[in-house]
C-alpha cells in the first residue's frame, strides 16, 4: 500500500501539505480526475447525511466509485482526513469586524460565527481536538481571534490563553446544546415534557435537608422555565469576556503603572556632567 506519507520539509503529513499547497498532488494512476477535495467533500457530505461513524477510507471510496486503495495517495489515514473535513466544513471565519471594533465586539462576532459554523457541522464535534491548529481555516479562525486582542495590554500567551478559552466555550456549547436535542429527540416526548420529567426526577432524588441548594434551585422552576440557546449563549459568551476584561485592564495598569515610573525616573536622574571645556 502506498501511503501519502510526510513532507520532509514542514513535517507535515503529506494530505495536510497539499492542502496548503506545499506539496504536489498526485497525477498519476488509474483515476487521474481524483483529487484531494473530491475525497474530502465526499466524506464530508456523507458525515452530513450519515453521522461521523458512516465516513471510513472504505466507504468514501465507494462514495466515489474507486478502489479505497487509491485514496491512500492522497490521505495516509482515517485521522488525516477527519482534519480535513473539519477544516473544509468548518471553513474560513468570513469578512472581519469594522475597523474601529474594539476587542470585545470583535471576539463576540468572532466567537458567534465560529458557534454557528459548528451549528451547521455538528457531526464535527464528534471529531477529538488531537493538537494546535494545522490547516488553513483553522489558522485563520485563530488569526482573527487574536487579531482581535492585538490592541490590548495582553502578552502573546495570554492572548493564546483566552483564545483557548472562548474557542472551549463556543465548542462545549454547541455539544452539550446538540447532546441534550438528541436526547430529546429519542426519548419521543416534546422539549417541554422531557424537562418536566427530568424534574420531576431530580425531585424525587434532592432531600432538601442533604441537598438544600439543589432543592432551592428546583424551586424556582428553572428547569421547566422557557429557555432560549441564543440568550443562553449570549449570557455565558459575555460572562467569560467579563473575565477577559478584567484581565486587560489589570495588564493596561500595570503597563501604566511601569510606563509612569520610568518617566520619573528619567525626570529625577541627575544630569551627568562632563569635564569642563569638552
Amino acid at each position: 500500500m502506498t501511503h501519502s506519507g510526510d513532507d520532509s520539509d514542514t513535517g507535515l503529513p503529506a494530505s495536510l501539505a497539499a492542502a496548503w499547497g506545499l506539496r504536489e498532488r498526485p497525477t498519476k494512476g488509474p483515476r487521474p480526475g481524483l483529487t484531494l477535495e473530491r475525497i474530502v467533500d465526499a466524506a464530508v457530505a456523507l458525515a452530513v447525511r450519515e453521522g461521523l461513524a458512516a465516513v471510513s477510507m472504505g466507504r468514501v471510496a465507494k462514495e466515489l466509485g474507486v478502489a479505497t486503495m487509491s485514496l491512500y495517495r492522497y490521505v495516509a489515514a482515517k485521522d488525516e482526513l477527519y482534519v480535513l473535513m473539519l477544516d473544509a466544513a468548518v471553513g474560513p471565519p468570513g469578512p472581519p469586524p469594522p475597523a474601529d471594533a474594539g476587542w470585545r465586539e470583535a471576539l463576540t462576532a468572532w466567537a458567534e460565527a465560529y458557534r454557528q459554523a459548528l451549528q451547521r457541522n455538528r457531526w464535527s464535534l464528534r471529531i477529538p481536538v488531537s493538537g494546535p491548529p494545522v490547516t488553513p481555516h483553522s489558522f485563520a479562525w485563530w488569526e482573527r481571534g487574536l487579531t482581535a486582542l492585538e490592541a490590548t495590554a495582553l502578552d502573546e500567551g495570554e492572548k493564546l490563553a483566552m483564545i483557548v478559552v472562548i474557542t472551549g466555550f463556543v465548542r462545549n456549547e454547541v455539544q452539550m446544546m446538540t447532546e441534550i436535542e438528541e436526547a430529546v429527540a429519542s426519548s419521543g416526548a416534546s422539549p417541554e415534557d422531557a424537562m418536566r420529567r427530568h424534574e420531576r426526577v431530580l425531585r424525587q432524588l434532592a432531600d432538601p435537608a442533604r441537598y438544600p441548594a439543589l432543592a432551592r434551585l428546583l424551586d424556582t422552576g428553572v428547569f421547566t422555565g422557557a429557555s432560549d440557546p441564543d440568550e443562553d449563549f449570549a449570557f455565558g459568551l459575555d460572562t467569560v469576556l467579563d473575565g477577559v476584561a478584567v484581565l486587560v485592564a489589570r495588564k493596561e495598569e500595570e503597563h501604566a503603572v511601569v510606563a509612569e515610573a520610568a518617566a520619573r525616573e528619567l525626570v529625577e536622574r541627575p544630569a551627568v556632567r562632563t569635564p569642563h571645556g569638552l
